[in-house]
């Protein structure tokens, strides 16, 4: 089968809702939410069922057609850009099929907004935990795919963590229905960790079951100050071995990160009287009605006062205020733009590790090009850092971006001297491709390479990112 045959049955297939080639049509999914990428490709196809999937996998398989899944294209690292062939979006996969309350399970299309699933086991009076800023565009599937991290990774684990069962279509159009709702089940290799973190190159995700948790009942938000990032993590510390599980997400943010937020982000207002060099959000929360998370939370923050590691804090003491302290930590990124361009690094290290890296990493780089501004923030509780560099004041947005790949050179080395990951939660896709190379060891790469040629020999699924073959 040609490629013209090929375009032809899709079409056909799918119909006018399920086939767009018209360049007005196809346009609003080639570009990359940073517009780091623009791509091109002969045809959106946005199937609505796993049968259709199916068969457009298996077109394109007989006509050696590239494939590209998208979901939300809410993605950073232009895993989802397609470099010709067919994308295949999974919009239209948007069903809840199952929401199991007795087994804290839900069953939802790939397609299915993140959003809607929260809201979905909410309504059942359960939780579904993954939160992310994009949660009201991004994709569940995408989700799986690029094994999503988030806020309250801390308590619940990232996406691989959340998913019990997948149904994937594989790259010569056959089905594996894996969708079991099982915490059990020791028949050998788990295969659907195969397939999450593979950002489309070994399947298509079209469904999958999801864990759920009680729903909280009770949530104590706090905003604590510190005098230095050290100060800082010995509050997470203290929180963390008083508060046990119950602590939901503690996110750190630069003084530098809070003035962006403060300039640039509409009502956002200081909750302290005095400027202080590091911040941290503080979640707990409980099933339990009237659970009593506030007093020991009071106790340890006051415990570190007294010691002169905290130097202030703020408990929320009603759902306005805890909105408007989580809104100061979820303006940052967007707060960043009025001030220049960003070389960003998506990291993680060691938790005990983050503040010797955060130090190091903030050393070399201010080495390295004078006047750059640091904005290292993200989940301490999990050891991810968003570690941004925003553009000198008068330096020209061009000569800046283009210190890209020696800033990535110096920040990740340290990173792999710090025993971490140049990737925390935004996958590789095809910015970090190259880079992967440098810091998986050999056997890793040839066990991953080894994958990829016996799931998909003709390199035909989502071809050019992750690992090439």
């Amino acid at each position: 089968m040609n490629r013209l045959e090929a375009l032809q049955r899709l079409k056909a297939a799918l119909g006018p809702a399920g086939f767009l080639d018209a360049p007005a049509d196809v346009a609003p999914y080639l570009r990359e939410t940073r517009d780091y990428y623009v791509g091109a490709c002969d045809a959106v196809v946005r199937p609505a069922s796993v049968a259709e999937v199916a068969e457009t996998v298996r077109l394109c398989a007989a006509a050696k057609l590239p494939l590209v899944p998208q979901g939300g294209n809410t993605g950073r690292q232009g895993g989802a850009v397609p470099d010709g062939g067919i994308l295949l979006s999974t919009t239209r996969l948007n069903r809840i099929r199952e929401v199991d309350a007795a087994n804290l399970t839900l069953t939802a299309e790939a397609g299915c907004v993140l959003a809607t699933i929260q809201a979905a086991a909410a309504e059942a009076g359960c939780l579904f935990p993954l939160s992310l800023a994009a949660e009201g565009s991004c994709q569940i599937g995408g989700n799986i795919a690029s094994n999503a991290g988030g806020l309250q990774v801390v308590r619940y684990g990232n996406t691989r963590d959340l998913v019990l069962g997948l149904e994937v279509v594989l790259p010569d159009g056959r089905i594996w229905d894996g969708l079991r709702a099982l915490r059990k089940d020791n028949t050998g290799y788990d295969l659907k960790h195969l397939f999450i973190g593979s950002e489309g190159t070994l399947g298509v995700i079209t469904a999958a079951v999801l864990k759920l948790y009680p729903a909280p009942e009770t949530i104590v938000t706090a905003l604590v100050a510190a005098p230095s990032l050290e100060a800082l993590f010995e509050v997470f510390a203290a929180v963390r071995d008083v508060c046990g599980e119950a602590l939901t997400a503690f996110e750190m943010m630069p003084r530098i990160a809070l003035e962006f937020v403060l300039a640039h982000a509409q009502g956002a207002v200081d909750p302290f009287s005095a400027p202080h060099a590091f911040y941290g959000l503080v979640e707990l929360s409980s099933p339990i009605p009237e659970a009593d998370l506030r007093s020991p939370l009071e106790k340890v923050l006051a415990r570190r006062h007294g010691d002169g590691i905290l130097a202030d804090a703020v408990i929320a003491d009603s759902v306005a205020q805890r909105n408007r302290l989580w809104a100061l930590r979820e303006a940052v990124p967007d707060a960043q733009k009025p001030e220049g361009v960003s070389i960003k690094h998506d990291v993680s290290v060691p938790v005990s590790r983050i503040v010797g890296f955060v130090r190091q990493a903030s050393d070399a780089v201010e080495r390295e090009i004078p006047g750059v501004r640091v904005v290292a923030f993200g989940h301490m509780g999990d050891g991810n850092v968003h570690f941004n560099l925003t553009q000198p004041a008068g330096w020209p947005a061009e000569d800046f971006m283009a210190q890209w790949a020696r800033m990535n050179r110096i920040v990740h080395d340290i990173v792999e001297e710090f025993g971490g990951s140049i990737s925390a939660e935004h996958g590789i896709g095809r910015r970090k491709k190259d880079e992967l190379l440098l810091y998986k060891t050999p056997v890793e790469i040839e066990l991953m390479r080894a994958v990829k040629k016996a799931i998909d020999p003709a390199n035909l699924m989502n071809p050019g990112k992750v690992i090439d073959v």
